[in-house]
């Protein structure tokens, strides 16, 4: 699996990208907005499409609240994508959806294929083994959906937590300083990211490529 995992929207290696995309179909993932009001989620997701689609790459929007409870027709249409981007937003809620949906299952058994998988913020931070560590930059409480319910593990791809927003102008630096502070103390593997920065890797199929 190829992962693209930036700190905030496409960074600073947008042909690198569009490279990685060239030739395949990719589906964008809006739900870590879910619990923000309908308008401004609008914007915000219609603005990360269009930086896609100003690259050249071919996309659609992949909202995994119209598979809640249907894996089978999610594995489905995935079977027909090369792979996916997945937006900024709340960890906690995108994750929610990602379990709702079996998203989360149906991409781990894509790790050590050709399937690629961007992201940034929230949409990197949700592959670290456990989301301790990001409750003073989400909230875990938030719960947009029915049978929304708090879930602090991750999807497992990366051995470590990235932290992104690390020292940038980004609303949410001050309170990742606190997040660094917080997971040096526990002892939580993490690695930050600058907005703009990029980290670009490859997953066998037994396990994390990348370390900390």
């Amino acid at each position: 699996m190829k992962l693209y995992l930036s700190s905030f929207r496409v960074g600073d290696r947008s042909a690198e990208l569009a490279e990685m995309c060239s030739g395949i179909r990719i589906g964008l993932i809006p739900n870590a907005m879910d619990d923000v009001a309908p308008e401004p989620r609008a914007v915000s997701n219609d603005k990360a499409i269009k930086e896609l689609v100003d690259l050249g790459i071919d996309v659609e929007v992949l909202d995994l609240r119209d598979y809640f409870g249907d894996q089978a027709r999610l594995e489905a249409i995935l079977a027909n994508l090369g792979g996916v981007w997945v937006r900024g937003g709340n960890t906690f809620v995108l994750r929610q959806a990602m379990k709702l949906s079996g998203f989360d299952g149906l991409l781990a058994e894509r790790v050590g294929t050709d399937f690629f998988y961007g992201g940034y913020s929230a949409g990197i931070c949700v592959l670290a083994p456990s989301l301790v560590g990001l409750g003073q930059v989400d909230d875990p409480q938030a719960m947009p959906y029915a049978d929304s319910e708090v879930t602090w593990e991750g999807l497992g791809l990366l051995d470590y937590l990235i932290l992104p927003h690390y020292k940038s102008d980004h609303r949410e630096s001050a309170t990742i300083d606190k997040e660094v502070e917080f997971c040096t103390r526990k002892g939580i593997p993490f690695r930050t990211l600058r907005d703009g920065e990029v980290l670009v890797l490859e997953l066998p199929g037994d396990s994390a490529s990348s370390r900390p």
